[in-house]
């Protein structure tokens, strides 16, 4: 692969493309949405665009594509930012025209459903960014979370190092976005448990790549944007995070398994395991039974990488993905795993 293309930086007073290639949800929840918006405008400087299917429960995967097209070929427009995730971006994927967007890079931040066009752009030699979409990151209650809005802050502004740090306060319970009490307070957050470290001798260096684990595993069945040659991988840095759906430590394993069967897990030298959401409305666990959730699904990625790649060093807890703080990672771009001093630093 050719070396990734950092796209350039938007700067306060730029437009940014607020698009919804999942699911539509600002429809139905405009509160967050508008929330996220207006933080869009007042904490970072930026004008966001919305576009047809920004609001629109059930757009077509081509009707999606043509909004994607649209915010990458607006020469206007900076940076393009995911409102929310959902289950079927994998259907837009092929409705995508690759040139139009490698001739146009872009920062893309997304998360969850977004994978599929983080992926998708990892492929196409364009460097994008996991985290921070509208409703979930900046719609959030009461005020954002300070580690968030440094994280994206950098990511959106500032090029070169930035160190991440474990969260000082954490949460994973959500109110009901449809309840207006919801935003009347600022949600209640756990102390901070930092990071747990397994084979952490070294220090490494490579392209991120991976996502949502749930994500990851329709691309393989799909075979869809993930190289045949394997050794593209070589040397990175593995992201992986589970959502909401709350997958079984069964299904994490077998996942990773199947990685392992095809060659891909073991490329890896180092792995950053998100903290795992340990609470949804489907299934409201008790902080007891949430931590027995997430030790097995931290046993679960052991013992894969046990079985195919036991040198590899692991990082957990790091606050990406469906918690919150959601700090931002480069996909396809560099981080950084020191093992001996405890630090991750990535590069924006």
């Amino acid at each position: 692969m050719t070396t990734p293309l950092c796209p350039p930086k938007p700067a306060p007073g730029d437009r940014i493309a607020v698009i919804s290639p999942s699911a539509g949800l600002p429809g139905l929840f405009p509160r967050p949405h508008e929330l996220g918006l207006e933080r869009l405008r007042t904490v970072y400087g930026l004008e966001p665009v919305e576009y047809p299917t920004t609001r629109t429960m059930g757009a077509t995967p081509q009707q999606r594509a043509d909004d994607i097209h649209a915010a990458f070929a607006d020469p206007d427009v900076k940076a393009v930012m995911a409102t929310i995730g959902g289950d079927d971006q994998i259907t837009v994927l092929p409705h995508l025209d690759r040139e139009l967007i490698r001739s146009n890079p872009k920062p893309f931040f997304g998360m969850s459903d977004n994978t599929n066009l983080l992926a998708f752009l990892y492929a196409t030699g364009i460097v994008g960014f996991h985290g921070a979409t509208v409703m979930a990151a900046l719609g959030r209650p009461g005020a954002l979370h300070p580690q968030t809005e440094e994280s994206l802050r950098a990511a959106l502004f500032t090029p070169g190092p930035f160190e991440l740090r474990p969260a000082e306060r954490w949460r994973d319970v959500d109110g009901d976005w449809a309840d207006p009490a919801t935003f009347a307070a600022e949600p209640e957050t756990r102390p901070g448990t930092g990071w747990g470290w397994v084979n952490a001798d070294r220090v490494l260096e490579g392209r991120s790549w991976g996502g949502c684990l749930e994500i990851l595993a329709m691309l393989l069945m799909a075979d869809r944007e993930v190289s045949h040659d394997l050794s593209v991988y070589d040397g990175g840095v593995l992201l992986l995070e589970t959502s909401e759906e709350m997958p079984s430590d069964t299904e994490v394993f077998r996942t990773l398994r199947s990685m392992g069967e095809r060659g891909l897990l073991q490329r890896f030298p180092a792995v950053l395991v998100g903290r795992p959401k340990t609470w949804s409305f489907e299934r409201p666990l008790s902080p007891e039974e949430g931590a027995r959730y997430a030790a097995g699904q931290r046993e679960a990625v052991l013992r894969a990488l046990r079985a195919y790649a036991p040198d590899t060093m692991v990082v957990f807890d790091v606050d990406f993905g469906h918690t919150d703080p959601q700090l931002v990672l480069p996909y396809g771009g560099t981080v950084r795993v020191d093992g001996p001093s405890r630090r991750i630093t990535v590069t924006y």
